[in-house]
């Protein structure tokens, strides 16, 4: 099995780089949630937490109902054109912090270690 370099977890799902040795690929983040995984660039990224944003605006109707936690009536866009995923707005809500948090973490890493290094 190959090694991982983790980014960011939550209780849905997992971000991390995968390593080739002690070398870490780090031009493109495996998220893994619900049975899924993409593979996806930082410019993908950024454009799924876009999509995410979309989707729960556009959902926002259901904000009075009992079963939209529960409900897998919402598309979700992805990165990938030909894919969408049905979730629940709970689902939906762990997949934001899931790809906000993995880009929170890229972009200190990022910082601290380039631009803030003194």
């Amino acid at each position: 099995m190959r090694e991982i370099e983790q980014i960011y977890h939550n209780n849905f799902g997992i971000a991390f780089y995968w390593k080739e040795g002690t070398e870490v690929i780090s031009d493109k983040v495996q998220l893994v949630f619900k049975e899924t995984g993409f593979y996806l660039t930082l410019d993908e990224m950024n454009q799924f937490c876009d999509l995410i944003e979309d989707s729960l605006t556009e959902n926002a109707c259901c904000e009075a109902c009992e079963l939209k936690n529960s409900c897998h009536k919402f598309l979700l866009k992805t990165p990938c054109s030909q894919i969408d995923l049905a979730v629940s707005i709970k689902e939906l809500k762990s997949i934001k912090d899931l790809v906000e948090g993995s880009l929170f973490k890229i972009e200190l890493e990022e910082y601290v270690y380039g631009v803030g290094l003194n």
